[in-house]
């Protein structure tokens, strides 16, 4: 006669906090300090000169029309250099579903074993 095998206890299930991986790049983003961004990520810059005009640069909207993001760089590092003396604040606006799709899959891969 055998003996039956030992009742295995059942595991608890984990509770999951149900965030989007969008949403949790986005608060990881805002909380880090972005000395430099890859232009691939940027939306946007908002640059707002000392007399109040606002000019807004649609990044995305020139890379999908074809330039090349290193030259894009190039430009406008130019351009506010130029433009310093008058400048008031410039406002980066990232892509968060850029983050996503480029940093998310090596995030993946690197805790997967974990």
């Amino acid at each position: 006669m055998t003996n039956p095998s030992p009742r295995k206890k059942p595991r608890s299930k984990l509770k999951k906090i149900n965030f989007s991986v969008r949403d949790k790049w986005k608060n990881i983003l805002k909380d880090v300090e972005k000395k430099e961004i890859p232009v691939t990520f940027l939306q946007a810059i908002a640059v707002t000169l000392i007399d109040g005009t606002v000019v807004d640069i649609n990044i995305k909207e020139l890379i999908m029309a074809g330039n090349d993001p290193d030259d894009i760089e190039i430009m406008i590092d130019a351009k506010l250099k130029a433009l310093d003396d008058i400048i008031h604040d410039v406002d980066f606006f990232i892509s968060i579903d850029d983050v996503v799709n480029t940093v998310q899959p090596v995030t993946d891969e690197l805790l997967k074993d974990l």
